[in-house]
């Protein structure tokens, strides 16, 4: 596969970036797609690598819920997603019948989770998680170098957290409220105090980010006990607030509260900021176009 051309897209609600290279650290070509109706924003895709040179594979890392089971009729579809005019829309088969290649297909985080295994912050580890806190909050996991699937991928913004003592605020999840991604995504946060952390007083700003603190905690607590994983990368806009990771894993050592008492869940390198920043998701897009590629 060395040499081979790929495409990468990292799908989101609001836009698609689209790339075409032999890998994140070769790009010939980029470009940005505002997502609209899904017949519009397919059909710019389409037409942005139609117009490059040809691709061998494509890789797709994107928003959903997806059916990522490769038995189902709708494998490479958005399901039953609260994006309007966008559940149900074939993306693998859309793409791929347009192209003329084969097509991986994962969630944005899973993507993001593979391009960080590849090229940031977690070279060298095959079990650990990739959790974006932003509009929403989401986790791709990955389990000896592979993407966790099961009868869905997993939902980890949606498990519960203990609240925080000094919090009333009631969760903006549609589904349940208060789960963690109903109490510290960045619209509850911004819900909950009038207005996002770097636009609040400093002494209001700090009560939000240790609040926020408190709750992401709450959440990788979840994870640590149910999915051991070596490292835990922690981006999104909202970690993006000053001291973030630092107020994480402080946060994290009083929660788990001495259990099961592993050094490595109090080192610096534990909870981290991604390596690439914000280019993770299109790098996962190359690595799921590597293994459609090995798999064609």
């Amino acid at each position: 596969m060395a040499g081979a051309l790929r495409g990468s897209i990292e799908a989101g609600g609001t836009k698609w970036i689209c790339a075409v290279g032999t890998g994140l650290d070769d790009l010939a070509s980029e470009t940005r797609i505002d997502t609209t109706s899904p017949s519009e924003t397919l059909g710019r895709v389409i037409d942005f690598f139609r117009n490059q040179p040809a691709i061998d594979s494509l890789g797709v890392a994107s928003f959903g819920p997806l059916e990522l089971r490769s038995d189902r009729a709708n494998f490479g579809s958005i399901t039953a997603t609260p994006k309007p005019g966008w559940s149900n829309t074939d993306l693998a088969g859309t793409l791929g019948g347009a192209l003329g290649v084969p097509v991986g297909i994962d969630t944005d985080v899973n993507g993001a989770a593979l391009g960080e295994g590849r090229w940031g912050s977690a070279v060298g580890l095959t079990s650990f998680v990739y959790l974006t806190v932003g509009t929403g909050i989401g986790a791709g996991v990955l389990v000896d170098g592979r993407p966790l699937h099961g009868l869905v991928h997993p939902e980890i913004g949606h498990v519960a957290v203990n609240r925080h003592p000094d919090d009333g605020f009631a969760g903006l999840c549609p589904f349940h409220g208060d789960c963690f991604e109903g109490l510290a995504s960045g619209p509850a946060i911004s819900e909950r105090w009038g207005d996002e952390p770097r636009q609040l007083a400093p002494a209001l700003a700090r009560s939000a980010a240790q609040m926020e603190a408190f709750y992401v905690a709450e959440g990788l607590r979840t994870i640590v006990f149910t999915l051991a994983p070596e490292r835990i990368i922690v981006g999104g806009g909202v970690s993006q607030i000053d001291g973030f990771h630092q107020d994480v894993r402080s946060a994290l050592m009083k929660t788990l509260a001495g259990y099961p008492g592993l050094s490595e869940h109090e080192s610096e390198d534990f909870v981290v900021a991604p390596g690439l920043g914000d280019r993770s998701g299109i790098a996962g897009g190359f690595v799921l176009a590597d293994l459609a590629l090995a798999a064609s």
